[in-house]
C-alpha cells in the first residue's frame, strides 16, 4: 500500500493539507466558533487565501463562481445549522449546475448531540436532497480518507456539491494521519460499437443538430466541439445558460435554448431529424417545459452520468462517456455526406433574431448590451442574476470565447455579484462584469464590501426598475391589474456603493452609461453602475400594458 505522507497533525491541519493537495488556492467562508481550529490551520498555510464574506449565501455563490472559472472545486466553510442553512442556496445552485464544490461545516460537539444543542441540525439529512454526498466525520484519523473521497465524488461522474460536517471537538485532536497519492478522475470513452451505431444514424440524417451542454464545458472540450462541428458541417445549439459552450459568432452556431427562446431557433430544433445531445440533461428550460423534442426525431444522448440519460426523453442511442473523450471518438465517424446547407439555414435564422442593431426606439437595456460589446474585451467574464433584465443579455450579447459566461441554471436570485467575485479571484487578468436587477442585487449587495476589502475589482451593473419585475410580469399574465408584493422602494445603489468604498454611478442614458463603464474599467476598483429602467418595458418583447391588455381580453 502506497502512503505518500504519514505524519502527526490535528484534524483541522489535515483538512487544510487535503485542500492544498488539490491545488486550490482560494477558500470562502463566514467565520464561526465551531471551526476555529480550521481557521487557525488556514492562518498557517500561505498557499491558501481565505475570503471572508458578509453572508454565507454570498460565500457559497463565490465558491460556485470560482469553481466554474477555475475548473477546480469551490470550497466554502460555515458554522453549524444556522450558517449551513444560509449557504444552502449556493449548494442547490451547484447541484443543479453540476458544479464541483466541497462544503465544510462546523458541527455541534458530539457529546451535545441529540439534545437540540445550540444551533444543532442533522446536516446529513438537511443536505442529502441537494448534494451528491453528505457525511459527518466523527473519527479524526479518517479525515484524509473522507476528505479525499469528498473531492473525488464532487468531481467524478456528473460533478456537484459534497457536504462534510465536522464536530467541533474532533478538529483540534492530534493524531497520526496517512495521505495517499492523488487519485485520477476516470474519463470513460465510447466503445467502437457505439461509434459505429452513431455512424449508421448520421449517414441517414437529413438535418442533424448538436445540443451542447455543461458537460462539454466541464470537460473543457469546447475546441474539440468546434473541430467536430466544422468537420461535419453540423449546426450547434447551446443548452440553458451554457452560452459560451460554442462561439456565438461562429457560422455553425444556431442559438441558445433558454427562457424566451425565439421561435426561429425553436423551429430549427423541431425540424432536425437527429439530435445529438452532448453533455446536457435536457432540462425543463432547455426543452421548453419538456415539449421541444418529438418521437419522430432520433436522439443520441451522450453524458458522463448514466442517471441523466433517459430521464426526460428515451434515447435511440445512449452513451456514457466523458465529453472530451466522446467528441474525440466522434471524429472517427465516417460520413458520406455534408449538411452545410442545413447549417447555413440554421445560422441564418439565429442571426435574424439576434442582430444587435439598435435604434432610438429600443429599450435602454438593448443599448446597454450594444455598449458592452463595443467596450468590453471578448474574453470578459459575464455573470448574471435571475430576472427579466437577462433577456437582453441572453438574446443579444455574442459570447465568442469559452469561459466567458457564468449564470445559475437554478435561477437563483442574488447570484451575480458574489459569483463575479469568485470568478475574478480565479481569473484575475480578465475583466469580470455582473448583471443584476435591483431585486436580486439587494439580496447579496453586502458582498460589495467584501470586494472592496479584498481589492477584487469587479463591475456590477444593476438594472433598477423598483420592482420584482419577472413576478410582476406573471401577475399581469394571470391576474391582470391585481399587483401585489412586487413594487419596491427607491434605493440609490451608487450611494450604497460609495458607502462601502466602491465606485458608484447612476445613469439613465446610454451616453452616461458608456462614460461610467469606461471609468469603471479604468479604475481597477469595485464599481457599481446603476441603470435606471422603466418597469413598463418588462421584457425584450413585451410591455406591462400590452400584457395586461391581452390578459384582460382572454
Amino acid at each position: 500500500m502506497n502512503m505518500e505522507l504519514k505524519t502527526k497533525m490535528t484534524a483541522a491541519q489535515a483538512i487544510v493539507e487535503c485542500v492544498k493537495r488539490e491545488g486550490i488556492s482560494k477558500v470562502f467562508c463566514v467565520p464561526g466558533e465551531s471551526y476555529l481550529p480550521l481557521l487557525d490551520a488556514l492562518y498557517s498555510e500561505s498557499s491558501i487565501e481565505l475570503i471572508s464574506a458578509r453572508h454565507e449565501g454570498g460565500a457559497s455563490f463565490m465558491a460556485e463562481g470560482y469553481s466554474k472559472a477555475a475548473h477546480k472545486p469551490g470550497i466554502v466553510l460555515a458554522t453549524r445549522g444556522v450558517g449551513a442553512a444560509n449557504l444552502s442556496i449556493g449548494v442547490h445552485t451547484a447541484f443543479q449546475d453540476s458544479t464541483p464544490m466541497v462544503v465544510l461545516l462546523g458541527q455541534v460537539h458530539r457529546k451535545f448531540r441529540g439534545r437540540e444543542g445550540f444551533q444543532e441540525v442533522d446536516l446529513d439529512h438537511f443536505f442529502k436532497p441537494i448534494s451528491k454526498w453528505a457525511v459527518e466525520i466523527s473519527d479524526p484519523e479518517r479525515i484524509p480518507e473522507l476528505i479525499d473521497r469528498a473531492f473525488r465524488i464532487a468531481q467524478s461522474g456528473r460533478p456537484g456539491p459534497v457536504v462534510v460536517s465536522l464536530p467541533e471537538d474532533i478538529l483540534p485532536q492530534e493524531v497520526e494521519m496517512s495521505f495517499g497519492p492523488k487519485i485520477t478522475i476516470p474519463k470513460p470513452s465510447p466503445s467502437k460499437e457505439e461509434i459505429v451505431s452513431i455512424e449508421k444514424i448520421l449517414n441517414k440524417a437529413e438535418k442533424p443538430l448538436i445540443i451542447a451542454g455543461g458537460g462539454v464545458k466541464l470537460s473543457q472540450a469546447e475546441a474539440e466541439l468546434v473541430d467536430l462541428a466544422e468537420a461535419w458541417q453540423i449546426p450547434v445549439v447551446a443548452s440553458f445558460r451554457r452560452h459560451d459552450v460554442f462561439s456565438n459568432t461562429h457560422p455553425l452556431y444556431a442559438g441558445h435554448l433558454g427562457l424566451g427562446t425565439p421561435k426561429k431557433v425553436i423551429q430549427t430544433i423541431q425540424e432536425a431529424d437527429v439530435i445529438l445531445a452532448c453533455g446536457t440533461r435536457l432540462s425543463e428550460v432547455t426543452t421548453q417545459d419538456y415539449t421541444l423534442l418529438s418521437a419522430n426525431q432520433k436522439l443520441i444522448h451522450i453524458d458522463i452520468e448514466h442517471e441523466v440519460i433517459g430521464k426526460v426523453y428515451p434515447p435511440d442511442l445512449a452513451i456514457i462517456a466523458d465529453m472530451k473523450k466522446a467528441i474525440e471518438s466522434l471524429r472517427m465517424v465516417g460520413l458520406n455526406r455534408s449538411w452545410s446547407d442545413w447549417a447555413k439555414e440554421s445560422n441564418q435564422r439565429f442571426r435574424e433574431v439576434s442582430s444587435l442593431v439598435v435604434t432610438e426606439s429600443d429599450a435602454i437595456n438593448k443599448h446597454i448590451i450594444h455598449a458592452m460589446v463595443e467596450l468590453l474585451e471578448s474574453d470578459t467574464i459575464i455573470t448574471n442574476d435571475a430576472g427579466n433584465f437577462a433577456g437582453w443579455l441572453h438574446g443579444f450579447y455574442p459570447f465568442s470565447e469559452k469561459d466567458t459566461y457564468i449564470g445559475p441554471t437554478s435561477g437563483a436570485m442574488g447570484y451575480g455579484l458574489p459569483a463575479a467575485i469568485g470568478a475574478k479571484l480565479a481569473s484575475p487578468n480578465k475583466t469580470v462584469v455582473s448583471l443584476s436587477g435591483d431585486g436580486g442585487f439587494m439580496m447579496t449587495c453586502q458582498e460589495l464590501e467584501t470586494a472592496v476589502r479584498e481589492n477584487i475589482p469587479v463591475i456590477a451593473l444593476v438594472f433598477n426598475n423598483n420592482s420584482y419585475g419577472t413576478i410582476r410580469m406573471h401577475q399581469e399574465i394571470h391576474y391582470p391589474t391585481r399587483v401585489i408584493g412586487t413594487d419596491l422602494g427607491e434605493v440609490s445603489f451608487s450611494a450604497l456603493a460609495k458607502a462601502v468604498g466602491a465606485q458608484g454611478y447612476t445613469v439613465s442614458t446610454i451616453e452616461a452609461f458608456k462614460n461610467a463603464l469606461i471609468q469603471a474599467l479604468n479604475s481597477n476598483t469595485p464599481s457599481v453602475i446603476e441603470i435606471i429602467t422603466d418597469v413598463e418595458q418588462i421584457s425584450v418583447t413585451s410591455t406591462i400594458s400590452s400584457i395586461r391588455e391581452k390578459s384582460l381580453k382572454s
